[in-house]
Order: structure tokens, then C-alpha cells, then sequence
């Protein structure tokens, strides 16, 4: 379905595309919940995933739109608010220095290379949403390096993905056309969602059955 989704918008189906684009998230939240509702009682890392993927939806449907494109933002930014939330329980904040300046020094690049093309109001809620992405990628990769597990790495993947799919888009909206760019852009952005969506309630478990994580109780070496 993915796939059809981004067919018909690479098209220029706007019709279809407004339609059929959201039910992707939809299928994703009611996965989510079944899964959770499923373990019993949904605690807090179903309620922060599926916090963030209700925002995201949010995000995708008002971004269809004309005119709606800083609530669009804002709604993707409380989304990896809550992806932050959940990357957290249980660990250390931005366990990898490392980590952290590479995003947030790509995310620093990429906001100077948007800078000029960008209106006063949106130098302010571009920014702001650039710190907040690169943030969310920085503690989805300093998990990774604390849990190392195939779910954490993918996770971590799923967030670069994220912000890859947000610079392809913000690059062909600002700067530059690229070619079959609402592909690039779909792709990436449905290959983030998945990844943190399958994966992100898996290592959580470990991590709640230490609150006081820190990489030297968890027997791994510190990253970063």
C-alpha cells in the first residue's frame, strides 16, 4: 500500500494522494495499539510512539495543504518531541556526545543552507524544528549505542531516515527542484516511521527493567 501511496502522488493525484497518504499512519497507530493492547495494559512507551505517530499524521494531513505549512511543522515537531520521550525511557539523555554534535551539526548545516531562502517567520520555526530533529536522532542513536540490539540500531536508522526525508523535502520546497522529489521524500519518510514504529517497543522492556540505566550498568562500554 505504501508504494501505491507514493505512486499516485508522484503522479500528480492530488485527489487520491490527500486521501490514501494518511491511511499509512492510521494503519500504523492501529498496529501499534492492537500490539500494545495486546501485553495488557498500554504504558508509557505506546503512549509516547503512539503520541508521535498521531502528530505525524497531523503533520501529513495539514501539509497537503496550502498555506498550512508551519502547522504542519509544528505538529512533526511535537511528534519527535514524543519520539524524544520515548527514546529516553529508561536511559541516560543523548548517552553519545558523538552522536549528538553530528546531528546536530548536520542539522546546523542544512538550516545554513536553507537560511536565505527562508522568510523571517520561518528562519524562526525552521530552526527551531531543526534542533528539536536532531535532537530526537541524537538520543535514537545514543540508544542504539547503549542497548545494541538489532531493534535499537533499526530505530536509529528509522531516525536518519527522518531527517534525511525532511532535508530532501525542505531542499526541493527552498532551494532547489529535485527530480521525483514527493518519491525521495515519501520513501525515506515511510522507511523512518516503519522502522520506529516495528521496533521501537522491543528494547524498551530492557530498559524499563533498569530506570537508572547508564552505560556501565548496563555492562556496555560509554559511547561518545
Amino acid at each position: 500500500m505504501t508504494g501505491y501511496i507514493d505512486a499516485v502522488g508522484a503522479l500528480g493525484l492530488i485527489e487520491w494522494h490527500r486521501g490514501f497518504k494518511p491511511l499509512a499512519l492510521l494503519l500504523a497507530i492501529a498496529l501499534v495499539a492492537g500490539r500494545a493492547r495486546s501485553g495488557g495494559a498500554i504504558g508509557r512507551p505506546a503512549i509516547a510512539l503512539l503520541l508521535g505517530l498521531a502528530c505525524s499524521l497531523a503533520g501529513d494531513v495539514l501539509l497537503m495543504f496550502p498555506g498550512f505549512f508551519v502547522p504542519g511543522l509544528v505538529a512533526f515537531l511535537a511528534a519527535h518531541l514524543s519520539y524524544i520521550a520515548l527514546f529516553k525511557q529508561g536511559l541516560p539523555w543523548f548517552p553519545s556526545h558523538r552522536a549528538l554534535l553530528a546531528t546536530l551539526g548536520l542539522g546546523l548545516a542544512m538550516y545554513a543552507f536553507l537560511f536565505n531562502s527562508l522568510s523571517p517567520v520561518l528562519r524562526v520555526a525552521v530552526g527551531a524544528y531543526v534542533v528539536v530533529i536532531s535532537l530526537m536522532a541524537a538520543q535514537a542513536v545514543g540508544r542504539a549505542t547503549l542497548l545494541r540490539d538489532r531493534a535499537s540500531l533499526a530505530v536509529a536508522i528509522g531516525a536518519g531516515c527522518f531527517m534525511l526525508s525532511d532535508s530532501l523535502l525542505a531542499t526541493n520546497k527552498f532551494a532547489f527542484a529535485l527530480p521525483l522529489a514527493q518519491v525521495w521524500v515519501l520513501a525515506s519518510y515511510y522507511v523512518a516511521q516503519i522502522l520506529i514504529a516495528r521496533n521501537t517497543l522491543e528494547p524498551v522492556a530492557l530498559a524499563q527493567a533498569a530506570p537508572e540505566a547508564s552505560p556501565a550498568g548496563l555492562g556496555l562500554p560509554q559511547g561518545g
